[in-house]
């Protein structure tokens, strides 16, 4: 009875500390008034006098002591409460409240870091406010300190602040200072905050995180072309397997490497795979080696350039029977002046074949051709 009838709890046992300082702590409540303030006081000294180690008077009179200004007062009662446990809600709330009306921001990131460790559950109340609060480069600074120590809410924490669409360049600029100081971010969360940045249009902020976490990536050609990279969560800027309920597309590990592979029923088509491109104006020559693909010419797969903008297309290249010269493909691509964002992307057409259409993509290059190149 003392959680959902705590008065009555009382009542019954009336010489108990704990459920006195339970029913103090009840009357705590948003419209409270000045005489049920009283009360509460009232019985949380009751509560104190029969058992000095009722964290939920100590924690009641030091809210009390705020609401009538005497924060010296608030201060030692809240003190000696964290002295009893550090599991007391409103004794974390209240210090990390006093520390920010203080400007400790130091002080306010270790009462989190308490808070956070007692009680994971406090992060629906506590992760919104950081997150908002870390848009500041001060505090930002003093969260990576926090974090350098790889608390237990850490990912947790870093998988929030990457979900969350606003302001992602804080987001960002939290995820580099980790990372300077050898934190690991989960790809998960770096290729969150990648996806946001570039939907968002920031797409150079986007490429510039992007290459950051994937150190030799170039920006001026398709990349991992032999699908080696087998990333648990690619961004944009790598290949996508496009997956529906009748076309199955994966990228699976080889003795060499990796390939491409896809599959779909009679009748049957759509996109299987892309990769976002941020190529400047100009010629591109997409280039590639196929395997196990046999179908009609109207039933052949193909590469497309589109501009993200538009969906407007730059080009396409037929990927041509695999017995046709050894596998190899090739064709040009043209970018225009007003496309800045590219998608590159493979299709596999419907076939009448009783078996659909299937093969394999081990490799694909997309890159500007050399000066005299046909």
């Amino acid at each position: 009875m003392s959680r959902s009838r705590p008065q009555a709890a009382d009542s019954i046992v009336s010489y108990d500390g704990r459920l006195i300082a339970a029913h103090a702590a009840s009357l705590i409540t948003p419209g409270i008034t000045a005489i049920t303030r009283k009360e509460a006081e009232v019985l949380s000294s009751a509560a104190l006098r029969r058992d000095p180690t009722a964290i939920l008077a100590a924690a009641t009179l030091g809210v009390v002591a705020v609401a009538r200004s005497d924060t010296a007062y608030a201060r030692r009662l809240l003190a000696y409460s964290q002295m009893l446990s550090r599991r007391n809600t409103t004794t974390q709330l209240w210090s990390i409240e006093d520390a920010v009306g203080r400007g400790d921001i130091g002080s306010a990131l270790r009462w989190y870091d308490i808070a956070l460790r007692t009680k994971p559950q406090m992060s629906d109340l506590l992760y919104p406010v950081l997150k908002q609060a870390s848009r500041d480069p001060l505090i930002r600074e003093a969260l990576v300190r926090r974090l350098e120590g790889k608390p237990p809410w850490l990912n947790s924490y870093v998988r929030y602040a990457a979900a969350q669409k606003d302001d992602p360049q804080s987001t960002v600029a939290l995820f580099m200072g980790l990372q300077a100081r050898g934190v690991t971010i989960p790809g998960s969360a770096q290729t969150s905050i990648i996806n946001l940045l570039l939907d968002a249009g920031n797409t150079d902020q986007a490429w510039r995180y992007y290459a950051a976490v994937r150190p030799g990536a170039i920006r001026t050609r398709a990349r991992d072309p032999q699908f080696t990279a087998l990333l648990e969560a690619p961004s944009q800027f790598d290949w996508i397997t496009l997956n529906d309920n009748s076309i199955g597309a994966s990228i699976e590990r080889t003795r060499d490497g990796g390939t491409f592979e896809f599959s779909a029923p009679a009748s049957i088509g759509g996109p299987v795979l892309q990769q976002v491109q941020l190529l400047p104006p100009g010629t591109y020559r997409l280039a590639g080696h196929s395997s196990g693909i046999a179908q009609d010419a109207r039933a052949l797969p193909y590469w497309t350039l589109t501009c993200r903008s538009d969906g407007r297309e730059l080009g396409r290249v037929v990927v041509p029977n695999s017995a046709q010269a050894g596998g190899v493909f090739a064709g040009p691509l043209q970018v225009s002046s007003n496309c800045p964002v590219q998608t590159l992307t493979l299709f596999a057409q419907a076939s009448d074949a009783i078996g659909g259409t299937s093969g394999q993509i081990n490799r694909v290059v997309l890159s500007a051709p050399t000066q005299g190149a046909r």
